[in-house]
């Protein structure tokens, strides 16, 4: 009978797998083909992956969308893991009941969604646009601010915060530190788990972010991979083949920053509840 339940487990575990992986690989598939053999679901792979890839680099800006992508991601991810942590980090260190009230209402924000924010904050940029260009419309700046730090991530880091040992503090301070010297020397190093998962899923929100972008962004030297991809299916005749190499080659940094960090991610999130 024990026998009998690991067939069925690996089995049920095995199909589960195939389902989850199956996409990906007929992406794969797909990038190797030509277009007419992507619409007809051919499964097998072709010769068409190095004419695909010259198609696309020369008939895109797929380099500057690529860089433009890299800049936003990793700035946006150690500037939002850096004012985040200090928040939580400050949340939980420094009790008071004024400080749980504005968390609390930090909390309720998370129930806004951002289709209603996005008007106010485009008018916003807008305005800013006149006096201060940098970081107006169609800039890098209007579309890292908004995605900086999120009352997930403040939240996030304060529950893995509760794990720091507060003797630390005491001890830190007694060796004469000051406080941004215990946050940056003492609290930082200990939670390098917790900043591991912060970035992993900072990087990824901010490297796959397609409707903020798409708003704010409006001149094509500033597009990033998601709008180029969105344009490459846009048109009257996609190309397939051209949109799944694309695609493949937009997930790549995604998943090699998970892959390479994960074990770190799991340790870093199941702090977080503990």
């Amino acid at each position: 009978m024990s026998k009998l339940k690991r067939v069925f487990t690996y089995a049920f575990l095995g199909g589960a797998a195939f389902v989850s992986i199956f996409p990906f690989l007929w992406m794969v598939v797909s990038a190797t083909n030509k277009s007419v053999d992507v619409t007809k679901g051919r499964l097998l792979p072709g010769s068409h992956f190095l004419d695909n890839f010259r198609k696309l680099a020369e008939s895109t800006d797929l380099w500057t969308s690529l860089w433009n992508s890299a800049k936003i991601s990793v700035l946006t991810t150690i500037l939002a893991i850096v004012i985040a942590s200090l928040a939580g980090y400050g949340f939980e260190i420094y009790r008071s009941r004024a400080k749980d009230i504005v968390f609390s209402i930090l909390l309720l924000s998370m129930m806004i969604p951002f289709a209603a924010l996005m008007i106010p904050l485009y008018r916003m940029f807008a305005n800013i646009s006149g006096s201060l260009p940098a970081i107006g419309i169609d800039t890098m700046a209007s579309v890292m601010l908004p995605t900086i730090t999120t009352a997930f991530l403040i939240f996030f880091f304060r529950q893995n915060s509760k794990m720091f040992p507060k003797d630390m503090v005491e001890a830190g301070r007694i060796d004469g530190l000051s406080e941004l010297g215990i946050f940056f020397k003492i609290f930082m190093p200990t939670m390098k788990t917790t900043y591991a998962a912060a970035g992993i899923i900072t990087f990824m929100s901010s490297w796959n972010n397609y409707l903020w972008p798409l708003i704010v962004l409006q001149s094509p030297e500033q597009k990033t991979i998601p709008l180029l991809i969105s344009n490459l299916g846009s048109g009257y005749s996609p190309d397939y083949g051209l949109i799944m190499l694309a695609i493949v080659i937009a997930t790549l940094p995604t998943a090699l920053v998970f892959f390479l960090m994960q074990k770190h991610f799991v340790a870093g999130m199941m702090g977080s509840v503990k």
